[in-house]
């Protein structure tokens, strides 16, 4: 299983590493500390983290939502493998995006809830790039 640093949890939710550390202090995202006592966060917390943010925000409908850019890095929230197809979550900071593509592309790219990935957006298509 992945696990985030405060920083690069704070990096993929959007926010200064600050307001990860008093999520993470307040236990609104569980840790865990490695032998050095950095503290760390298993991806499908911080993806389960993501969603419950999102939700939230989406509840506030005064927060514009745009972008400048074409590139979203987030984190994979779910996946939906068929047999020949698969269907892909991501949420990057507010927003989320769906990507379908093949199981064998999934596959090759190790993508699994709580990997961070990066959604490229071209038009109506959506390509996932593994982080």
């Amino acid at each position: 299983m992945q696990s985030y640093t405060i920083g690069q949890a704070a990096r993929l939710l959007g926010v200064s590493p600050d307001t990860a550390r008093r999520w993470a202090d307040a236990g609104r995202v569980p840790t865990h500390r490695d032998d050095n006592g950095r503290r760390f966060i298993d991806g499908r917390d911080l993806a389960a983290f993501s969603v419950e943010l999102a939700r939230a925000d989406s509840a506030d409908e005064d927060t514009p939502y745009t972008s400048a850019r074409n590139a979203f890095p987030g984190i994979v929230t779910a996946i939906k493998l068929g047999d020949v197809a698969a269907q892909v979550e991501i949420q990057a900071g507010p927003h989320r995006l769906v990507s379908l593509l093949t199981r064998e592309a999934v596959e090759e790219l190790g993508l699994e809830v709580g990997t961070a990935a990066t959604a490229r957006v071209k038009s109506t298509n959506v390509h996932i790039d593994r982080a």
